[in-house]
This record gives C-alpha cells, sequence and structure tokens, in this order.
C-alpha cells in the first residue's frame, strides 16, 4: 500500500480505503489506485458478494423501453453494476417484455434478492403503488411520483427542459413548439408540464405554444411527423423534442418535406443518445447522468438492506447539461421603434 501510495503521491489511508472497498476516493482516482494495485502484482483478497440487488428491467407497453432505447437503458445497467459492485452485492437482473404488471410482482416475491432496483420508465402511478406489496427495500429509476411512499431518483426533467428554452431563448427564439410522445410515461408528462412553465417564466406565451404528438418510436415519429406536415401546419421557428428518438424521427421528416434544418426550423431533443451526434444536422440537446442516477439508486437501496428501512422515503433529481451541437439557428430580433423586441 505505501508503494501504492507513493507512486500516486496520495496517503496510505486512501490507498487501503479502495482496496477494502470502502468509500472515500473519487472513481477516478479509485481506479487508478487499482490499476497501480494490479501493475505490481498486488491482489487483494475477495470478500463473497455480501448480497444481491435485483433491477426489474420492465417494458409495460414497449414505446419507449424498446430496442430504439437500449443504448440509453444500457448505461443505467452499467451504473447499477458499478454500484453494486462498489458496495459488496451482486446484481441480477430481470427482463420483462410488454408485460402486465401482476407478472411482475409474481416473479419479484419469488425472487431472493435483498433489494430491488425497478425501472419505471413505463410505469404508472397505480403500476408503483402496486409495488407495496414486496416488502423489501426497493427503490424505482427513471420515473418519480409526489405523495407516494417510496424511494425515486429521476432526471431533472423540469430544470433540463428550462435549460433548453433558456438556450432557444438566448438563440433569439421566441415562437417555440414541442413535440410530445403519443403514449404518456410520467417523465414525458414532467418535461410538458416543464416546457409551459419555463416558456412562462421566459416571458413567452404558453397557451399558443404549439405542441405535436406523434409516436415515441423512431419510424413512428417520422411517419406522424410526415402526417402533420402534410397538413401544412403554421410551425414555430423551434421545436423542442421530448427526447432524442423523437428529434431524430422528425428530422427526417422535415428533410423529406424539404425543410432546411436549422436554416428554416431549429429543433432540440432530450438524453444525448449516441444516435444524437450522427444525425444530420447533429442534435442540440440534454445528457442525463444515467451512470449516476444508477449509483444512487445502489446507495439507497444498500442504506435500507443495512438496516435504513424505517427512514423516511428519499426523493433525488439529478440535473441535465446542455450539449450545444448544430440543430438551433441564431435569430436577430427586430427592435421596435419603442425599443422593445419584435419579432424576428
Amino acid at each position: 500500500m505505501r508503494d501504492i501510495a507513493e507512486r500516486l503521491g496520495v496517503s496510505a489511508t486512501t490507498v487501503s480505503l479502495v482496496l477494502n472497498n470502502k468509500p472515500g476516493a473519487g472513481e477516478e482516482l479509485r481506479d487508478r489506485i487499482l490499476k497501480t494495485a494490479r501493475e505490481l502484482g498486488y491482489s487483494p483478497p475477495r470478500l463473497a458478494a455480501s448480497g444481491t440487488l435485483c433491477l426489474l428491467h420492465i417494458a409495460r407497453h414497449g414505446r419507449t423501453v424498446n430496442r430504439d432505447h437500449d443504448v440509453f437503458l444500457a448505461e443505467y445497467v452499467e451504473g447499477l453494476s458499478h454500484g453494486a459492485k462498489h458496495a459488496g452485492f451482486s446484481l441480477e437482473i430481470l427482463n420483462f417484455k410488454p408485460s402486465a404488471i401482476e407478472r411482475v410482482l409474481e416473479a419479484a416475491l419469488a425472487n431472493a434478492a435483498d433489494g430491488f432496483i425497478v425501472l419505471g420508465t413505463e410505469l404508472s402511478r397505480e403500476d408503483v403503488e402496486a409495488f407495496a406489496v414486496l416488502r423489501k427495500p426497493l427503490v424505482f429509476i427513471d420515473t418519480y411520483h409526489d405523495f407516494l411512499d417510496f424511494d425515486f431518483v429521476d432526471m431533472n426533467n423540469e430544470d433540463s427542459i428550462f435549460l433548453l428554452l433558456r438556450h432557444l431563448h438566448d438563440m433569439g427564439h421566441r415562437s417555440i413548439g414541442m413535440v410530445k410522445g403519443a403514449v404518456e410515461t410520467r417523465n414525458f408528462r414532467l418535461r410538458e408540464e416543464g416546457f409551459y412553465a419555463g416558456l412562462r417564466s421566459l416571458g413567452l406565451d404558453s397557451d399558443r405554444a404549439p405542441v405535436f404528438s406523434v409516436d415515441q418510436t423512431y419510424h413512428g415519429a417520422q411517419r406522424d411527423m410526415q402526417g402533420i406536415l402534410a397538413g401544412h401546419p403554421s410551425l414555430p421557428t423551434a421545436l423542442l423534442c421530448a427526447n432524442d428518438i423523437i428529434a431524430s424521427g422528425c428530422l427526417k421528416a422535415f428533410a423529406e418535406a424539404g425543410i432546411a434544418v436549422p436554416d428554416e426550423l431549429s429543433v432540440v431533443g432530450f438524453d444525448d443518445l449516441p444516435l444524437s451526434a450522427v444525425v444530420d444536422p447533429p442534435l442540440t440537446t440534454i445528457r442525463v447522468s444515467k451512470a449516476q442516477i444508477g449509483r444512487m439508486a445502489v446507495q439507497l437501496v444498500v442504506a435500507r438492506v443495512r438496516g435504513e428501512a424505517s427512514l423516511p422515503s428519499v426523493k433525488v433529481l439529478i440535473g441535465g447539461r446542455l450539449v450545444e451541437r448544430r440543430s438551433v439557428r441564431r435569430l436577430e430580433q427586430a427592435v421596435a421603434p419603442d425599443g422593445k423586441e419584435g419579432s424576428p
């Protein structure tokens, strides 16, 4: 341990914490210490996992939890796996293709895991409430509900939507619409509510903002936007899409209709999927800290497993980060004779 500490310029105490799988060092430093330990031939004793956590990977209808979103969900699994390993737990995953909630609960009740992480993307409020029968520590990720006595870890949808709206506003856009998913999820609902609230906060008219509804698969969004454009709607100068899959499908529809993005219409997404960097044009979006959500969920459920089950429920919202690419055009605002902004 002293050799590792001297090589990296850290204390032997920090090295000891990492080699004994205890908190107290950042992820980057932890990885450097473990790498150096391997290089020096040090093999710490491997303790058996102190328990098992189970991820219930649930697709209720499959409109959002599907192949289009596999990369997004894989980052959740990576964060959960990393967090479980550092906490000394093994992680088991149960997959449920479009399934009734009764089938999910039946499988969970028969499972011997010490605690559960539940992918709540497609779960309704009533679905979440049904999990009270488990009587084991559990935490929901990728959803959030007020007034329910469960632990939740989710992205901060409202604040992240405001980051997008403020960016569009700073780029001169005053006519901003939204493209939402036709099949509602809790996150989509929160993003739509955040859209209206964000417009009001920026002094824009939320009552007249156009909102279009499309399927949330790539090809479904493309097809539905083609149908919308066939009706020759009055488009705003910018559209905020509920996620990157919807935005990417819409970009394809706009290109086929001869609508140039961003020259004629600016478009932003949400999630920062790998797809968003390679579509034409590359998409301005929100990067969601999915691995951080996963690690936080493990911390909460492990705390419950280790004796904190009686503490009040915890609801954690993790913010996103704006990623600027080339799908937004800057508009120059006209100035009226009275000095006030006019239309671009």
